[in-house]
């Protein structure tokens, strides 16, 4: 084999090695398979054996039931998978999230998943992966869209979050349950008042508190009994509740919500909300062309977004480039769950 040859190929059940048959992220049941997070569009229900980084095992076990094998590996560590060497690394997405490394013959072949490169104190920080063939997302591949400093959109939610607490307005605050809330409860200041999440966020809330994550105090929202408990206070919920009967129990409220999407106009008037903050889990525009240059790579291969535009750009700079068409799905609500059945499932 040379480097030129594939290590992987895609088939009807996703990107599947094989050498060492097993799949990367499948789209549908296998017998193997190795995962990059635990987000529903890249860890499907189904398969007999998971492989993931040992910080996303109980985000994985969340997702896929208590039944499949789930073999956790520490980021960097090697698994020999029928003669193919497999390692994870650090992809900074959510917690857990890995970049899949597959080494066969000489020929190093990178899965990124989902991946940004700014900084969140609920996961480990991207690091990159020298490899002859990367495969990317492209999710927020456009030059508009650049992220604002992290520290400015925490300062800027808890502004507007004290401002609605002292109009006597709880803060209804709209993000991916998987995450991004986590992400965000990091950045919230408890002294402004109570942190009440939905329960599909509240599940997740403990699998990153048992692995160590530190996050502020937060109530199940469900278990507030009238509107007074409520004063001052935030509520985190995934974006499938908005204007729900679940929602709108609250009583006076202003509404949020937290996504890279929001750098385009017109995007908070769609979702009917009042305020939107610029806050995403995947690479920006510079993040990714920094991210595909530190690894090297001969060939990239772009999925899931705007991967046409990226492949265009990375070609008309030397690189040989090529768009590959997945099932992924990139900033989607992918994590939600309906709570007494008054939020569906979106994404």
């Amino acid at each position: 084999m040379t480097r030129s040859d594939p290590v992987l190929r895609l088939t009807d059940a996703g990107l599947y090695c094989e050498a060492g048959d097993f799949f990367i992220d499948p789209w549908c049941p296998v017998d193997r398979a190795v995962i990059t997070h635990a987000h529903s569009d890249h860890a499907r229900w189904g398969s007999r054996r998971y492989l993931t980084a040992r910080d996303g095992a109980g985000v994985l076990r969340v997702r896929v039931g208590d039944e499949p094998m789930i073999e956790a590996a520490g980021y960097g560590d090697p698994v020999e998978i029928n003669g193919v060497r497999v390692s994870l690394h650090p992809a900074g997405h959510i917690l857990g999230s890995a970049q899949v490394r597959v080494e066969h013959r000489g020929a190093v072949w990178v899965v990124s998943g989902d991946y940004k490169v700014g900084p969140d104190a609920t996961c480990v920080p991207f690091d990159p992966v020298r490899c002859h063939v990367f495969i990317t997302e492209s999710t927020f591949a456009l030059p508009i869209y650049r992220w604002p400093s992290q520290r400015d959109v925490f300062d800027s939610v808890n502004a507007w979050w004290r401002s609605n607490a002292d109009s006597g307005k709880v803060s209804l605050l709209f993000s991916y349950a998987l995450g991004k809330a986590q992400r965000l409860l990091s950045g919230l200041d408890p002294s402004i008042g109570p942190i009440f999440c939905h329960g599909a966020v509240e599940k997740l809330n403990a699998a990153y508190r048992a692995t160590g994550i530190p996050l502020p105090p937060t109530s199940y929202a469900g278990t507030a009994s009238n509107r007074s408990a409520w004063a001052r206070g935030i509520v985190v919920a995934p974006p499938s509740a908005h204007g729900t009967p679940w929602a709108r129990k609250f009583g006076p409220s202003s509404s949020a919500f937290a996504s890279g999407w929001m750098t385009i106009r017109g995007t908070r008037r769609r979702r009917a909300v009042d305020r939107g903050f610029v806050l995403s889990d995947h690479a920006d525009w510079p993040g990714l062309l920094d991210a595909i240059a530190a690894t090297g790579a001969e060939t990239v291969w772009a999925t899931h977004g705007y991967s046409a535009v990226l492949v265009r750009w990375l070609r008309e700079h030397g690189t040989d480039a090529h768009v590959v068409a997945t099932r992924f799905v990139g900033e989607e609500d992918a994590s939600a769950e309906p709570e007494d059945g008054s939020a569906e499932e979106a994404g």
